[in-house]
């Protein structure tokens, strides 16, 4: 008999609307759920421009994807390092898809047995495999850097140790059975850093640990070549840190602007450190991208500031930075915020080069960039704005992208981001409004789906740059780019964060984590794309550029995962029976891994256990199979993921992140056990025979 995976359904205490706990609110994103959600603009969302048909699709469709079977079944989870033994039944069974011949019962690249939900504070595993902290917050990476002392840290060693609250992750061949390992800093806990932290007056080594604690890393790491297991190879050469005071350039048409101009570089190219960096990508070129992302909240007196769609706050700031550099005071430096919200691009392969901001891109809360190349081979960046009601983006370069090894040729990539046109997108369902209820049935023709647009907002060349929208210049829409969207009219998503091409396929794949206030007073209601109100677990959207070219400027779409538990009608996992997935909730961040599945890292998950990681089937007989590879530790977001043949990496975010925690008291005790500080970690997992990942 098939089962269910069980469910736990208890919520998490002091828990903020999203799943967050209030200390994550406070310290990741400013409280940006308890402020007015900054986009106030009417234009049209995607029940106002439905085509009123119904889709070609039969209706029979429609009664299987709506019927739910199955009941709760039994798992237990392990104590230490051995994995949870929570598998759920594989067998066939009248309306589950036929495996094709030879197979076996799940996806390739998924056959390992799914992870139950849980709470344990640990990064829990499936049977038959194994796991290793890479690298911790605090340990040395540069030649000089001390070991980490938690009780006796200083600037100073920060800046030559890694990096707190890792969150994006690339892989980049070195050779020798070695990688470079790149990462995101996203943002610092100070009551989770500093003992007897007095959040109303830091003071300014405190800020200026922080400042280190920002930003980037490159660790090179080495694979043990039995296992796959990862060890991080400290003070190598080519390892580095940007931080918050790293010197940047920005380029594109926004650089040199009087709109980026401060006091400080009157040029308006040069720009000290990044903030907020949440997912990213790896480009076709050899770097890896970087999305800023709620860089607001470091901005002191935002009523002075000049874009009111970013959601600067008045008053002071959480951390205080204000007090200590007036660049952070929009008040003093009121351009200063219009150089932050930018895609990053990093050259992991030469630490002396100058990380750049390529304004192309648009500046808005990027979740990351991820890179398609058209026929010809130009890229395509996909980004996501991650708040509530905000858009997707893509940017499409008209340069070409050399594949040569010289200076010359890598110099030429750099610039690729920078010549282009920005576009937004403009979501259409296809079934009647009356069918869209919010309550997240199915319509008549059984999905949830229709065709897009990709409006051009700007366009810019090696001579200057063009504006697409009314009333903007061009350099208005590359640095308020908010407001060109909402002027163009794009379509209000709940809350778009990564998105990511599929390296087989070309499909796109954009997680929609949830919207507490979709459908309420005043705000979108629920949509054919967007379709529950107070949409609490999220959804992935599936895109289809149109003959299958990025640069198309239209595309097809459906939902291909609405997410919660499985017992809810509502939900949907592309057509596979529902008795046969892991429940999920609040999709993140994705990825793919050789086998062209899709990987899930969640965030806030609202179905009562810790946040998880998950592997699920985008084609054949298996789409829409979801399992559960771990769960994170007490408190902690699954970040990061990067699945190659044989490992898994995750970056383990905020652990220990619960209301009224603090370095006194901690609400976890991972990665080092009791009576050590909790330390934000890089962790590996791989298979205990040496074998391929879920094979």
């Amino acid at each position: 008999m098939r089962k269910l995976l069980p469910l736990i359904t208890n919520q998490k205490a002091g828990s903020h609307p999203g799943g967050r706990s209030a200390l994550t609110c406070r310290f990741r994103c400013g409280d940006a759920c308890f402020h007015p959600t900054p986009n106030t603009s009417d234009n049209a969302y995607v029940g106002d421009v439905i085509a009123g048909a119904l889709s070609r699709r039969s209706m029979i469709r429609a009664a299987a994807v709506v019927t739910v079977a199955g009941a709760a079944g039994a798992a237990t989870v392990s104590g230490q390092g051995g994995g949870a033994r929570a598998v759920a039944a594989e067998q066939g069974g009248q309306g589950a898809p036929v495996p094709a011949k030879g197979t076996g019962r799940s996806a390739r690249g998924l056959r390992f047995g799914a992870v139950a939900p849980n709470t344990a504070d640990q990064v829990t595993v499936p049977e038959g495999y194994r796991q290793n902290v890479v690298i911790r917050w605090g340990e040395p990476i540069l030649r000089g850097a001390p070991d980490f002392d938690p009780e006796n840290q200083t600037a100073k060693a920060q800046a030559g140790q890694f990096g707190y609250n890792n969150d994006f992750l690339s892989l980049l061949p070195l050779g020798d059975g070695r990688q470079v390992l790149v990462s995101n800093h996203e943002y610092t806990d100070e009551v989770l850093m500093f003992r007897g932290y007095d959040p109303e007056n830091p003071t300014r080594e405190q800020v200026e640990i922080a400042w280190a604690a920002h930003g980037l890393g490159v660790v090179v790491v080495e694979e043990e070549r039995r296992t796959g297991k990862l060890t991080a190879v400290t003070r190598h050469g080519l390892n580095r840190r940007i931080t918050a005071t790293t010197e940047f350039r920005l380029q594109g048409p926004a650089a040199g602007s009087d709109l980026v101009k401060t006091s400080a570089d009157p040029t308006g190219t040069k720009v000290l450190g990044t903030l907020n960096n949440c997912s990213g990508g790896t480009t076709p070129w050899g770097t890896t991208l970087h999305g800023e992302e709620n860089v607001d909240q470091y901005f002191a007196n935002g009523t002075r500031a000049t874009d009111k769609r970013y959601g600067l706050k008045p008053g002071a700031t959480e951390r205080k930075w204000e007090r200590f550099d007036q660049r952070f005071d929009v008040a003093e430096e009121p351009n200063e915020i219009h150089r932050f919200g930018y895609v990053v691009e990093l050259d992991p392969y030469d630490p002396e080069s100058t990380p750049v901001k390529h304004s192309a891109l648009g500046r808005f809360k990027h979740e990351g960039a991820s890179i398609a190349l058209t026929p010809d081979g130009r890229p395509v960046a996909y980004s996501g704005d991650d708040s509530k009601f905000e858009y997707f983006y893509k940017f499409v370069s008209s340069k070409r992208m050399r594949t040569g090894k010289s200076a010359a040729d890598r110099e030429h990539n750099m610039t690729l981001l920078d010549e282009g046109t920005l576009y937004v997108a403009k979501v259409t369902g296809d079934s009647p409004a009356a069918e869209i209820d919010g309550s997240g049935k199915h319509p008549q023709d059984g999905q949830f789906d229709g065709s897009g647009t990709w409006i051009p907002l700007a366009t810019a060349t090696a001579d200057g740059a063009e504006s697409h929208v009314e009333g903007m210049s061009a350099e208005e829409v590359f640095v308020f780019t908010r407001i060109a969207a909402d002027k163009a009219g794009a379509t209000k998503m709940d809350r778009p964060e990564d998105i990511e091409p599929s390296p087989r396929t070309g499909k796109v794949y954009l997680a929609l984590t949830n919207n507490s206030e979709r459908g309420t007073d005043g705000k979108a209601p629920a949509d054919e794309a967007n379709p529950r109100n107070a949409n609490k677990h999220g959804a992935v959207l599936e895109l289809t550029e149109n003959g299958d070219n990025p640069a198309a400027t239209g595309f097809g779409w459906l939902l291909f995962l609405v997410a919660g538990d499985p017992k809810d009608p509502a939900t949907y996992f592309g057509g596979f029976p529902k008795d046969q997935v892991s429940p999920i909730s609040c999709p993140d961040n994705v990825t793919f891994d050789p086998h062209g599945n899709l990987w899930i890292s969640t965030d806030g998950a609202q179905l009562g256990s810790h946040d998880g990681l998950f592997g699920v089937a985008t084609s054949g007989a298996y789409r829409g199979q979801l399992k559960q590879f771990l769960t994170m530790p007490t408190g902690a977001e699954t970040c990061g993921p990067l699945v190659q043949g044989r490992r898994v990496l995750v970056a383990v975010q905020h652990p220990g992140e619960i209301d009224g925690a603090s370095v006194e008291k901690p609400a976890s005790s991972w990665p080092d056990g009791p009576g050590r500080i909790v330390r934000p970690s890089v962790v590996s997992v791989w298979r205990e025979d040496g074998s391929d990942i879920g094979v």
